[in-house]
């Protein structure tokens, strides 16, 4: 029986509620469950899941993810529109959480951590009628936000947003 699609994640993290603000004030997820000082349960705006992010108290000493080492780099999670993703760059450059952004042709993407130091990428997907075809020699690149905004505009949706499968 094939995936279909990546239900939820859970993360470790060393303060429970730091995250759950980080998410909720970043991501707009809502919070719906909560075991203070443990753990919390926090779901994104319209979805169909029970929850989408799960968050585990592994206390403040804990020492955080290492790059090159065995283990999960990064989640992708996936915006509506160029606009979103746009309100959500300035958030994330605000904080300081802010670590790169990637034109990748199909979509255009951020790169932050939260204050975990989890990596995640929050991503907003080009209509597949404009993506590349195999013919063309098109690589990704750095992203040009504000060229994509007049490309696409602040308002389409595509995706899961626009009625696409996931």
């Amino acid at each position: 029986m094939p995936v279909r699609r990546l239900n939820h994640a859970v993360l470790y993290v060393r303060d429970v509620a730091r995250a759950v603000e980080f998410y909720t004030d970043v991501f707009g997820f809502k919070l719906d469950v909560d075991i203070p000082g443990r753990a919390a349960f926090l779901s994104a705006q319209d979805t169909l899941n029970d929850h989408d992010l799960g968050l585990f108290s592994v206390g403040a000493q804990a020492p955080g993810p290492e790059q090159g080492r065995v283990g999960l780099y990064h989640l992708a999670w996936e915006v509506g529109t160029l606009g979103e993703l746009s309100a959500i760059a300035v958030e994330l450059t605000k904080r300081g959480a802010m670590v790169g952004s990637t034109d990748h042709l199909v979509s255009k993407s951020l790169y932050a951590k939260d204050p975990d130091g989890n990596e995640f990428e929050i991503m907003w997907r080009v209509p597949r009628e404009d993506w590349p075809s195999e013919a063309d020699d098109a690589r990704p690149s750095g992203l040009d936000l504000e060229a994509a905004l007049k490309r696409w505009g602040p308002d389409l949706k595509t995706g899961a947003a626009a009625g696409s499968p996931t």
